[in-house]
């Protein structure tokens, strides 16, 4: 059975020929300076799950006031490149592909993370419900700035540099998170975006900014070296919208025309299955994940669900995952404990087959 696993047969995503179709998920890890630099600990263990079929990055911010987290990376100065490169060259010197993950988190953020104690930007200022963890403990997240209408073009421009950046360092693509309550999902939601302007009310305009952010990702890499990830009603960062179903419909009728690289969706449990109302609304490569085992992964690609099936924790603690699948071997447990947490342990130290 092992040998006939779908999720080892090769696939083509964009412009990418992957080896199998197990993507490794965007997970944020915290291992970079306070500038945003990836340490040398980042290229080691991204080079550890070089085999995975594509790496999307974890998370990395596209300008300074786009940072959300204690020490995660950018990808927006020289020295946040040049670290990046060494990354992608242990990679791809493994035969591994890897895309950036270009993540602004708008009002998921704090004043002591920020260039100068600066507040936090939103499409409206609306308070998140809840702590931002730092190196002086968990603090209350603060109520965001709204963004005046001519200052948006500022910052889908850095979206536009970050992807630049990300190609120098030799990234094979980029992927726009619009999941997780971060900027563009802010915009994209009813209860976070209030605006009265073209950039809020309707579903329409509440979906420009995202749109206008990944046109200028497509801008710079073409689009099939892009990508973007949604998550439809996960509610993480205090963020919900009226009618999701409308809103995603909506938002990937519009990504079907633009011939992006693929569709990255992380289904929670809920009443509508997101799977099933948005693949056949969009005829790329669609990347199905969340909690997905083996089997679950395997039965997702047989039923023509999706293409490729993404797995967050089990490659944290599994660097050859594929391997495992192929042999059908037993599975390490990830180790909550040290997510995020600065040093090598539960991060390079998980022991292969």
């Amino acid at each position: 059975m092992s040998a006939d696993l779908k999720l080892l047969q090769p696939v083509k995503i964009g412009s990418i020929d992957m080896p199998n179709r197990m993507v490794m998920a965007p997970m944020t890890r915290s291992r970079a300076s306070a500038d945003g630099v990836p340490n040398k600990l980042v290229a080691e263990y991204y080079w550890q799950r070089a085999g995975a079929g594509l790496i999307i990055s974890e998370g990395a911010f596209p300008s300074a006031m786009g940072k959300g987290y204690v020490r995660t990376p950018g990808i927006h100065t020289e020295e946040q490149t040049a670290a990046w490169s060494n990354v992608t060259n242990a990679v791809q010197g493994a035969g591994g592909r890897m895309f950036c993950q270009i993540m602004h988190a708008g009002r998921i953020s704090h004043p002591s993370l920020l260039p100068g104690g600066a507040t936090p930007v939103a499409p409206s200022a609306v308070t998140p419900q809840g702590q931002v963890y730092t190196d002086n403990g968990m603090l209350d997240y603060e109520t965001p700035r709204a963004l005046e209408t001519e200052e948006i073009a500022s910052i889908v421009a850095e979206y536009a540099h970050a992807t630049s950046c990300a190609l120098d360092a030799g990234f094979d693509g980029v992927e726009l998170h619009s999941a997780s309550g971060y900027l563009p999902e802010q915009f994209l939601s009813s209860s976070t975006n209030l605006r009265s302007d073209g950039y809020g009310g309707s579903v329409a305009n509440r979906a420009r900014f995202p749109l206008e952010a990944l046109d200028a990702m497509i801008d710079v890499a073409g689009a099939d070296r892009v990508g973007i990830k949604i998550a439809p009603e996960m509610g993480f960062n205090d963020i919900s919208d009226a009618n999701p179903r409308e809103t995603y419909s909506y938002l990937v009728d519009q990504l079907e025309r633009r011939g992006i690289a693929y569709l990255h969706v992380a289904r929670f449990p809920g009443e509508v299955d997101y799977f099933e109302l948005l693949r056949p609304r969009f005829s790329g490569s669609f990347l199905a994940g969340v909690g997905l085992t083996r089997d679950s992964g395997e039965a997702l690609l047989r039923e023509n669900v999706a293409d490729a099936a993404v797995f967050g924790q089990l490659f944290i603690a599994n660097p050859d995952l594929p391997e495992r699948f192929r042999r059908g071997s037993e599975l390490n447990t990830a180790d909550p404990d040290t997510f995020y947490s600065p040093g090598p342990e539960g991060y390079i130290d998980y022991p292969p087959l």
